[in-house]
This record gives C-alpha cells, sequence and structure tokens, in this order.
C-alpha cells in the first residue's frame, strides 16, 4: 500500500506558510509484531503544533524534511498485537499522512460514537485539556469570576462552559465582534472582551468589577500580562497555551512583573501537561459526556474535508 505524506520542508523563522509544506507518496510496509497499521480519519490541528517547530518542548523539535506531526483519529487496517481488531478505532500520533505503522503497545481501543469527530475534540485532547486545566489546577469555586483567552477556539469554549455548569461567572476573550457574540449567544458565556478593539485593561475591568478569580491562559502575551493585573488576592492561573507567541521564532521568557504580582497577590501560576493526568481521563470522559447529553456542553467543530487541505 500507498501513503499520501505532507512534509515540513523547512522551519519557519517568523510565519509559518503553506509554502513550508509540500505532499508527496510513500510505500507503507505491513505492521511487524506489536504493530498496528493505521489509516487516519481525522487529524487534529492544534496550535502547539505550531511550537513543536520552534524546538524540543514536552516532545522532540521537529526537523525540516519530517513528516509533520500531528495526532489522529485512526482506524486499524492490520494488526500485530492481541488487544486491537481490524476496524478498531484509536487516537494516536500517526503524523501527517493517510496511513502510518505504529506501535501497539500503548493504543487505546475507542468506542464508535456519532459523530465520530467527538472523539477528537470535546472526547479527545481539547475536551480533557479543558476539564483538567479548569478543575484541576484552577480549580475554581462558585460565583468565582473567570476568564479564558482564545475563548472561542476548541480548548476556551469547552473550559468556558465548564466554568459556566459549576457556577462561575465566565468572561471571554477573543478576537473580533463575531467571535464575541458567539461565546454570549453559543457557549453562554456572560461576557466577552474583544482584544483587538484596543483598551483590554478597560474593558476587563468593565467585564470583571470584582476583579479576576480564575485565569485560563491560552495565549500569553499581552493578554496574560492584562489579567495578571486584574487578579484578585489568591487567584488562580491554569498555564495551558501561549498561541501568541508561536508563529514567532521563539517563546519570549514572560511578563517582567510577575514575580512582584505573584508574591503581593499570593497567586498561583502553574502550567500542565495533558498526560499529567491520564490515569483519571476516565471519569472526566463520563463527566464530559453527561454534559453533552443533558445539553450542558454544545460542541462547535470546524471540520475540513480533503487530506491535501491540511497546510
Amino acid at each position: 500500500m500507498r501513503s499520501r505524506q505532507i512534509i515540513l520542508t523547512e522551519l519557519p523563522q517568523d510565519k509559518l506558510a503553506t509554502s513550508h509544506f509540500r505532499m508527496t507518496e510513500t510505500a507503507v510496509s505491513a505492521p511487524g509484531e506489536g504493530q498496528v497499521l493505521l489509516r487516519t480519519l481525522y487529524i487534529a490541528l492544534d496550535a502547539a503544533s505550531r511550537a513543536w517547530m520552534q524546538g524540543a518542548t514536552y516532545r522532540g523539535g521537529l526537523r525540516a524534511g519530517d513528516v509533520m506531526a500531528g495526532m489522529a483519529l485512526a482506524e486499524v487496517v492490520e494488526t500485530r498485537v492481541p488487544h486491537l481488531a481490524v476496524g478498531d478505532l484509536v487516537f494516536t500520533e500517526t503524523g501527517w499522512q493517510t496511513l502510518a505503522v505504529v506501535s501497539g503497545d500503548t493504543l487505546t481501543k475507542l468506542p464508535r460514537i456519532e459523530p465520530l469527530t467527538h472523539l477528537v475534540s470535546v472526547y479527545g485532547v481539547p475536551g480533557l485539556t479543558a476539564y483538567f486545566g479548569l478543575l484541576e489546577i484552577a480549580r475554581p469555586k462558585p460565583g468565582d469570576t473567570v476568564v479564558i483567552s482564545v475563548a472561542a477556539g476548541a480548548v476556551g469554549s469547552i473550559a468556558g462552559q465548564i466554568a459556566r455548569i459549576h457556577g462561575c461567572r465566565t468572561v471571554g476573550i477573543a478576537g473580533g465582534a463575531a467571535k464575541c457574540a458567539t461565546l454570549t449567544s453559543t457557549f453562554g458565556f456572560d461576557a466577552a472582551v474583544d482584544y483587538k478593539a484596543g483598551d483590554l485593561d478597560g474593558a476587563l475591568d468593565a467585564a470583571c468589577p470584582n476583579g479576576i478569580d480564575v485565569y485560563f491562559d491560552n495565549v500569553g502575551g499581552e493578554v496574560l500580562d492584562a489579567c495578571l493585573s486584574q487578579m484578585v488576592y489568591g487567584g488562580r492561573i491554569a498555564c495551558c497555551g501561549a498561541v501568541s507567541q508561536y508563529d514567532t521564532s521563539q517563546l519570549r521568557a514572560g511578563p517582567p512583573g510577575v514575580p512582584g504580582l505573584l508574591i503581593i497577590k499570593s497567586l498561583t501560576i502553574r502550567g500542565f501537561l495533558l498526560s499529567d493526568f491520564q490515569e483519571h481521563w476516565e471519569a472526566a470522559l463520563a463527566d464530559l459526556g453527561t454534559w453533552v447529553a443533558l445539553g450542558k456542553l454544545r460542541v462547535v467543530e470546524d471540520v475540513i474535508e480533503g487530506f491535501e487541505k491540511l497546510p
């Protein structure tokens, strides 16, 4: 069999462009003992994928000539492991390719649900990241004001709804009037702040008159700076991502005033990886499934059809 692949032809020095990729085709060998052959169905497009081009993070950095890295919902085509059968679904790193041979040791069979894309979104990395980042890292209490950046995105939209489910006042930060309207009308946020409209500090002050108890940070940069100044005493910050820094040559160190603010306001700021909570995924998925079934958690997905459109 042959697999189509998308190669990262060079590492971007600034903005990522489609010209940094090319599509090719290669022969795929049969899986060896302990391996499975997978056909990718849906490949997740995550913001962190851009950060992998800046060097080593929680995984090795990408190099020019590599198959572009990425997680995917995939179907077993051929198997050499006893716990998986042909036709089973798994979610794993396959890279941007239509067929992939991977080790079967850590693969877990997923249920077939409709739509299948929910296994990539609300029951995949975005949903679990929102769940653990908010409930285990930030630990909001009923009545808290919770602010979420990139709130109209995959993680932010779910995190905001989970905060609302737990009795919090939710404020989302997004770019543009249309996204801000979606936050309040579709996802049930109590207020939305358009960071592109100017005077972010003033807009945050108006939306959070009693300050910010919890900030779920997906963006870093100037938005993190603005939210830090509005945090209440004992506030908690969950650092999930730094989207504002990804499409650059390197991440910046962080706001210069952070150490002083942490002390003066007795703040807790903590980063996390989804793998930190792997032993608790089953319970989290049960909660997420219940909220979806009850209509408390709305799932909005952006699905692009066509492997060649990935870049």
